[in-house]
């Protein structure tokens, strides 16, 4: 094997869009250790944000409350802490205006800054959270919180 060919199969590597949307699984107690924003929230009706080249939807957060974290360190829509997703990226969740969620998010604009790419993003369906063993937002908050020593 030549050194081209090395070099081919490394940019191709490198390049490929599948390695650039997954992530390694996290443990819930991981991603709310990595969280820097912990809600549990109302997803408003997406709008498009044009950031230079870059198009995101941003869907505006009614939040109900921050369990970790300041949700003003959100980014902002019309005044309001939004999720910002990257507009045509494979692999989000089903995001809809009207679902409440609890979202352990990153402060920043990233493709996607719910933590472990869409891991952290748990909907909430009659008063019920899927969250592996857990079903009780309360219970979810707790293991959320003790995952961060309580901060």
């Amino acid at each position: 094997m030549n050194a081209r060919t090395l070099l081919l199969g490394a940019a191709l590597t490198v390049l490929s869009p599948a390695l650039a949307t997954t992530a390694p699984t996290l443990t819930l107690a991981q991603q709310a250790q990595r969280a820097e924003v912990i809600v549990r929230a109302t997803l408003g009706t997406p709008v498009e944000v044009r950031d230079g080249e870059v198009t995101y939807l941003a869907y505006p957060l009614t939040v109900t409350e921050t369990i970790a974290g300041d949700a003003a360190k959100l980014p902002q829509q019309d005044g309001r802490p939004a999720l910002f997703v990257l507009k045509g990226v494979d692999g989000l969740p089903d995001l809809r205006a009207g679902l409440e969620v609890v979202a352990l998010l990153y402060a920043s604009r990233l493709d996607s800054p719910v933590v472990g790419f869409n891991q952290g993003l748990y909907p909430v369906t009659a008063g019920k959270v899927a969250a592996g063993d857990i079903t009780d937002p309360a219970k979810l908050r707790e293991a959320l919180l003790g995952a961060r020593g309580g901060k």
